[in-house]
């Protein structure tokens, strides 16, 4: 098979050999320490509030994607989280503060969202019925999916002018639904307080510091309702857009422990009807504009909260709904994965995308369920890319991205190449820390004569123990069908990415190559390299 894999390499390479740029590089990964750590279960997913009337650029992508209205009952949604094993799923959005739950002594009515031109987001305020509530943990339990809720941190609150709102959070509504989750035996693994409601906030904000005496009076509920129950909820928040004095502010005054994850939101790509969406994600310095933000967040938590972890709690790449037919193509997986490696680097635990469902952004189409070409990245992730992160040396251009982790549930590491370029064909070594100083020294190569002379001297070493086992690496290339670059199909070594017959969610098979046979990586695209055999003490 390593051989129809070269063969398939060689072949959509062809453009790039005849005409264009070919560069042997080197990668050089530490496997003695590991950098950062992630959680087992990195790859989030959210699903949202939107109803079918929420509109963006005369476009109304969500159908029925909504919390309240999603077919709970369709095979393949159930299928695509079950083929994670155990999935999170963050259910929140913009619309999370103004959702009443219909239990309990109510101030006002519980009806469902409805279009109104004075409401928050142009929406009035809406109802989660426990009918709902019911057949949403349900779902969850049967798919075995790891439940993030959102909690509506507006509920008593008045606004005091445009955009800005006061007043003490009421916790009865929160504490009714707790109360009834904890009756019926409902596991959620955490509970979020708000949505976007920091600093300046996206169409509400509620100050720092009422903030943090609201996540203080939230614990409270949580520890007389769970008590010392081994089940008790971690504690997130705030859900919002990154800024260092509004979250700095918010660790203060809520004290130690009080919060178990600091939630931020990103959509660095901008407004989904951006004609430059694809030029963006295939520029490498857009992309890496965003780790100021990861590294900020990183060292407040280390000075003002080491006792909570960071989260990503939401991540489309470009907002309202996404960029049609590029959100949901092939092209958006190098901004996606990209992150995936880069917010790893930087401790964040957990990383949500928005969304599973609903918008351009969806992992899964909005009225089939079939899976997006980005389903299939954060699948193979999830099962290669384990917790400890690993780091990396280059020499390469900066259109080649890499990330090392150790691999996940087994020995060895695994590498994640992105090739951003699209003249661009990379001719790999990677070498072990342990056994080789670094050199930086890029080759450029034009023409068949200097690419065969170089392939045969590029050799991948794995360590001291190169000689325990089989000496072979496990390759997963991702390409787009056809070499269009917007397709909504994805490529595994060259073959197409579809549900089977039976609307299974398909095998996701690496082909082996001999570690002494040459590692490439073809113009515009993705690729997941696992090498058994590293030797890494970090991960043992």
């Amino acid at each position: 098979m390593g051989f129809y894999l070269n063969l398939f390499l060689i072949l959509v390479s062809i453009p790039a050999i005849l005409a264009q740029e070919i560069r042997v590089t080197k990668i050089v990964v530490d496997g003695t320490a590991t950098v950062a750590e992630t959680d087992d279960n990195f790859v989030c997913a959210t699903l949202d509030w939107w109803p079918p009337t929420k509109c963006d650029y005369n476009q109304c992508p969500w159908g029925n994607a909504s919390v309240t209205k999603l077919d709970l009952s369709h095979p393949i949604l159930a299928k695509a989280i079950q083929a994670f094993k155990h999935m999170r799923i963050r259910i929140g959005g913009s619309l999370q503060d103004q959702v009443l739950y219909n239990i309990g002594n109510l101030k006002s009515p519980c009806h469902p969202f409805q279009k109104m031109k004075d409401g928050l987001f142009g929406f009035s305020k809406g109802c989660l019925y426990m009918r709902r509530w019911d057949e949403l943990n349900l779902f969850f339990t049967k798919t075995g999916a790891i439940v993030t809720f959102g909690l509506n941190a507006l509920y008593g609150r008045h606004k005091i002018k445009r955009g800005v709102w006061g007043g003490d959070w009421d916790p009865s509504n929160t504490k009714d639904l707790m109360a009834y989750t904890i009756s019926k035996g409902y596991q959620i693994d955490s509970w979020e307080f708000g949505n976007e409601l920091s600093g300046s906030g996206v169409g509400a904000s509620v100050g720092a510091e009422q903030y943090g005496k609201d996540l203080i009076k939230l614990k409270d509920v949580m520890n007389e309702l769970y008590k010392n129950s081994s089940l008790k909820p971690s504690l997130v928040a705030p859900g919002g857009f990154f800024e260092q004095e509004w979250y700095t502010k918010l660790l203060k005054v809520s004290g130690p422990s009080v919060i178990n994850a600091m939630t931020h939101h990103i959509y660095n790509l901008g407004a989904g009807v951006d004609p430059s969406l694809e030029s963006k994600i295939l520029d490498p310095s857009h992309l890496s504009k965003i780790s100021d933000t990861f590294s900020n967040l990183h060292q407040i938590l280390q000075k003002h909260g080491p006792w909570a972890s960071a989260w990503v709690g939401e991540s489309g790449g470009a907002y309202n709904s996404g960029g049609r037919h590029v959100s949901d193509t092939f092209v958006n997986s190098f901004w996606y994965l990209d992150q995936l490696g880069m917010a790893s680097k930087y401790n964040t635990t957990v990383y949500c995308r928005q969304s599973l469902v609903g918008g351009n952004y969806g992992l899964l189409n909005t009225s089939t369920f079939v899976p997006r070409p980005d389903y299939y990245s954060a699948l193979l992730w999830h099962r290669l890319m384990g917790k400890g992160v690993l780091a990396v040396d280059t020499d390469a251009s900066s259109y080649l991205r890499s990330y090392a982790h150790c691999s996940k549930g087994r020995a060895g590491i695994t590498l994640l190449l992105i090739n951003l370029s699209n003249q661009t064909d990379f001719i790999i070594e990677v070498e072990n820390r342990m056994n080789v100083n670094f050199h930086a020294n890029e080759k450029k190569t034009q023409g068949e004569g200097s690419l065969m002379h170089n392939l045969k001297r590029t050799v991948s070493w794995v360590g001291r123990k190169a000689s325990d086992g089989p000496l072979y690496r496990e390759e997963y290339h991702l390409t787009p069908k056809d070499g269009y670059i917007r397709s909504e199909i994805s490529l595994l070594n060259g073959i197409p990415l579809k549900l089977t017959d039976e609307g299974e969610i398909p095998r996701l098979d690496p082909v082996h190559n001999g570690l002494n046979s040459p590692l490439y990586i073809a113009p515009l695209s993705l690729a997941f390299i696992v090498f058994p055999n590293f030797d890494a003490p970090a991960c043992v």
